[in-house]
């Protein structure tokens, strides 16, 4: 289970004057302090003892014997929390110039993005110096060329929030500058290890008496050095930089939160994500659009065959970065295995991480081919068309029950394209929209035949009844639980164990009252194969027995679908967890 334990990091150097006031502002919100020394005079030192007496418990105070600058000062501070087992370090200058009433909202935003640097972005008032706004402005275009990105809005604000395990492990392996240039070299740096920014506005005000330790010659001398090594060092990167704009940032989890996940944090500060892993829909949806709308403009200016080409290191970097899919994966070939000893499965390991990868990546390709109007009618087949045939020429509406198996979309593309059938997809909101987006700019059809849902309940299906009514096939995935809370499971046996399975479709299916068909695609050497089977009549749901109808359903179709993944092992995209229970008292159980 995921830890978040959040503390505050202050760097001070002769602020005696400013630093109660701060201390107070910032102790209301029952973070963990950590003040950090930096040689500062016998008066400031005094102030900061009386402080630490005051605030026993909460404030902890380092002393630097010498004053090494504001740089070596935060580094001192992020490695002791570090060091200390909490997992994010809010960082804020001494001086008062920032508003500690913004401390929830940094908070908020890195627990709902752990992985992420917030940044303050400052709203001035009058009190803001001119020469030092407009100098700013110089150091934020030069950031914006050292990272071909115009993500880090401000790189010199004093008030922001650090992922411990991101800073420390720059901090540990690259010697970093120690006076002003710090806060500009570590966002950079970071920036260039991929790490996701995001950016909160905040309010700074310059007091009249303030303390300023900047020294408008050394400092900027400092920074221009900095800036000038920085961009040396964007063009010895500049190859992967590119690369990294098709590439996702590191936002989605806090490492060292999810390695130490199981500790308990220190003080009260610690907080339980109550996201378990099973939570598919919790989970970021990995590649940028830039990346995939490059995918599809390649796939229309040199074809399906070159551009297919890219999928291979594609996959081999998400394979490298993607630990929890690697692992999930794998142990879906090792419940495949045990299902069946004496079968040809696939062995659980990186190679066959990477085939399944390398398949899912196909299966979105070919998506967006047939969408693009790349792929005919010659290229997908059905095993036994009567059943589809039938349905077709009787004009009726059905309710059609896919999977995660093969390509679940082809068919309803070519549908859109051929006119062969009404055919509308249910998806879960939220779910893969960057894809679906970069889909429906390659059809504006495929809008009009997608329609979201958060789950499926009496309401979703008097949504639905027209649609039948009209004739239409409702697609929807039997294969994936509720993303909400009023979505119930039952379970069934698949590949040898428990799983949960959404009753969703069955209760759907009972107040349509219309056919209900299974359906799977799966991609063979000379295209696509369909496979469309009825599944049943009509499906009733007797109130006194509900629950063993339903168990009764799911079963049969986990039967199914475990007969397809053994016809087509790297061709099942649901792995991640689908053996995992939803928690009680969330989802219904049966």
């Amino acid at each position: 289970m995921m830890r978040f334990a959040p503390c505050i990091v202050i760097p001070i150097y002769n602020h005696k004057d400013a630093i109660g006031a701060t201390v107070a502002h910032l102790a209301v919100h029952g973070l963990p302090i950590f003040v950090v020394d930096d040689g500062s005079d016998e008066a400031t030192q005094q102030v900061l003892a009386s402080l630490a007496q005051q605030y026993a418990g909460q404030l902890t105070l380092l002393r630097l014997p010498v004053n090494g600058g504001k740089g070596a000062a935060v580094m001192a501070g992020l490695r002791a929390a570090r060091a200390a087992k909490y997992t994010h370090a809010l960082q804020i200058d001494a001086d008062g110039q920032h508003d500690a009433a913004d401390v929830p909202r940094f908070i908020d935003a890195a627990l709902a993005e752990p992985g992420a640097v917030i940044l303050g972005r400052p709203v001035y008032d009058e009190s803001v110096p001119k020469s030092r706004l407009y100098g700013r402005y110089l150091t934020h275009v030069w950031v914006w060329i050292e990272t071909l990105s115009l993500t880090i809005r401000d790189s010199m604000c004093g008030f922001r929030l650090y992922p411990l395990a991101l800073a420390c492990e720059l901090i540990d392996s690259v010697q970093l500058p120690t006076r002003m240039d710090f806060d500009i070299e570590i966002l950079v740096r970071l920036y260039w290890r991929r790490a996701a920014f995001r950016s909160i506005p905040t309010r700074v005000t310059y007091a009249s008496d303030g303390v300023s330790h900047f020294d408008v010659l050394w400092d900027n001398v400092r920074i221009s050095r900095s800036h000038t090594r920085l961009v040396f060092g964007m063009l010895l990167r500049l190859p992967m930089l590119l690369a990294h704009k098709v590439m996702p940032r590191r936002s989605a989890i806090a490492s060292e939160a999810v390695k130490q996940g199981d500790q308990n944090a220190p003080g009260q500060h610690a907080e339980k994500n109550e996201h378990s892993p099973q939570d598919w829909w919790r989970i970021a949806e990995r590649g940028s659009h830039l990346g995939m709308s490059l995918l599809a403009l390649s796939c229309k200016l040199f074809g399906r065959r070159f551009t297919a080409l890219w999928l291979h290191p594609i996959v081999a970097y998400f394979l490298l970065t993607g630990r929890a899919a690697r692992e999930a994966s794998s142990n879906y070939f090792r419940r495949l295995g045990e299902a069946a000893p004496h079968g040809d499965t696939p062995r659980p390991g990186w190679l066959s991480a990477y085939r399944h990868m390398l398949a899912f990546a196909q299966s979105g390709f070919d998506k967006l081919a047939a969408w693009s109007g790349r792929v005919n009618n010659a290229d997908v087949k059905f095993e036994d068309p009567s059943a589809f045939e039938a349905l077709v020429a009787s004009g009726k509406g059905a309710l059609v029950i896919g999977a995660h198996l093969g390509n679940l979309e082809m068919t309803r593309a070519l549908a859109a394209q051929g006119a062969y059938a009404k055919v509308t997809a249910v998806v879960y909101t939220e779910h893969a929209r960057r894809f679906n987006s970069v889909l429906a700019s390659a059809n504006s059809q495929f809008a009009r035949h997608l329609l979201e849902v958060s789950d499926f309940g009496p309401e979703t299906a008097m949504m639905m009844q027209e649609r039948v009514d009209a004739g239409e096939l409702l697609v929807i995935v039997g294969d994936r639980v509720p993303a909400h809370e009023a979505g119930r499971t039952t379970e069934a046996q698949f590949l040898g164990s428990t799983a949960p399975f959404a009753q969703g479709p069955y209760v759907l299916a009972h107040a349509l009252g219309c056919p209900v068909y299974l359906f799977f695609c799966l991609k063979e050497r000379d295209g696509y194969r369909l496979y469309f089977e009825p599944f049943a009549e009509r499906i009733e749901l007797p109130r006194r027995e509900r629950a063993q109808h339903l168990a009764a359903w799911a079963q049969r179709y986990a039967a199914r679908l475990e007969h397809y993944c053994r016809k087509a092992p790297y061709q099942w995209f649901n792995f991640f967890d689908f053996w995992a229970s939803p928690k009680r008292g969330t989802h219904g159980r049966t």
